[in-house]
């Protein structure tokens, strides 16, 4: 993406262009779906630094859901017209109001689509024939809801872009080697999804966890299901949620070799990044941003 001229975008990391954790028991006040009011970390720094310090940030009350909506500035006004996707009726720019949803797409330029993520799969993409973005927040609820490949789907029946000329980021997320999910996840995208088995991976007893089964057999015994033995009923999965969402950006019909996958696990790497699943609670928030340029990339 950066050899698209007009196009601005970045993934924060807990340096710079993250929000920070509430307070422990203090309540904040939200900004307009930004995160906590004052809890900005380097984030006028991070804005500065990629020359969109003055673009309005376009932002939504995340819910994992499936929920996109296409954003526009008002002429002569600094507010935001939110227009939900798919829906004909006029959209809304009231500022005090906090929409619900996880994806966000606009050809403008001048305003600059976010996503908070601590753990969860920021996806950034770009049309670079019809100059239009789109922002997704995609954990596993809203990636078993399609999330992904629906925006993709949305960039085209909106701005009329065509699936050839997308390209996509999948931004720093918790990755398979720590993201343990339970057997109804796994149910639940094996149901939905043909290729549903290959998204996840099963995690063998550790030798420590076997020597304590097989002391213990009578006790594990119990807790294994009928014809399996005690380790395999110790064994862990693990879900791959960027391959989730690569498979849905190449369904959308997303080039490949126009797909690219940060290497970063957030639960591995929380020196750089919050992880929500390690920290809990003091988990801050890293802001995903797109936008387009104005000026002389518009002509």
């Amino acid at each position: 993406m950066a050899e698209v001229p007009w196009l601005v975008h970045a993934f924060g990391t807990r340096q710079c262009g993250a929000l920070r954790p509430k307070p422990a028991g203090q309540k904040s006040a939200k900004s307009a779906g930004n995160g906590f009011a004052g809890t900005g970390h380097g984030r006028s720094r991070f804005l500065q630094a990629l020359g969109a310090g003055r673009f309005p940030l376009a932002a939504l009350r995340q819910t994992h859901s499936s929920i996109i909506y296409s954003v526009s500035r008002l002429a002569g006004r600094g507010s935001l017209l939110y227009q939900l996707a798919g829906n004909p009726l006029p959209g809304s720019a009231d500022p005090s109001r906090t929409r619900p949803g996880d994806a966000l797409i606009t050809e403008q330029a001048g305003i600059l689509l976010t996503v908070r993520v601590a753990d969860c799969v920021p996806i950034l993409m770009a049309d670079r024939e019809r100059r239009a973005v789109a922002a997704v927040h995609a954990g596993w609820r809203g990636a078993l809801s399609r999330i992904i490949e629906k925006t993709a789907g949305e960039m085209c029946r909106t701005f009329g872009s065509r699936p050839e000329n997308l390209m996509a980021a999948i931004g720093p997320s918790i990755r398979q080697c720590c993201y343990e999910v339970g057997p109804e996840v796994v149910d639940a995208f094996c149901g939905i999804f043909p290729a549903g088995e290959q998204f996840f991976h099963k995690v063998l007893a550790t030798p420590e966890e076997s020597r304590m089964a097989l002391r213990y057999q009578t006790l594990f015994r119990h807790q294994a299901p009928p014809g399996h033995q005690a380790e395999e009923s110790l064994s862990k999965v693990h879900l791959n949620l960027a391959a989730v969402a690569r498979y849905q950006l190449e369904r959308a019909g997303v080039p490949p070799g126009q797909i690219y996958v940060a290497d970063y696990c957030t639960a591995c790497r929380t020196d750089l990044f919050y992880s929500y699943r390690k920290e809990g609670s003091l988990a801050g928030r890293m802001m995903a941003v797109i936008g387009i340029r104005s000026g002389k990339w518009n002509d």
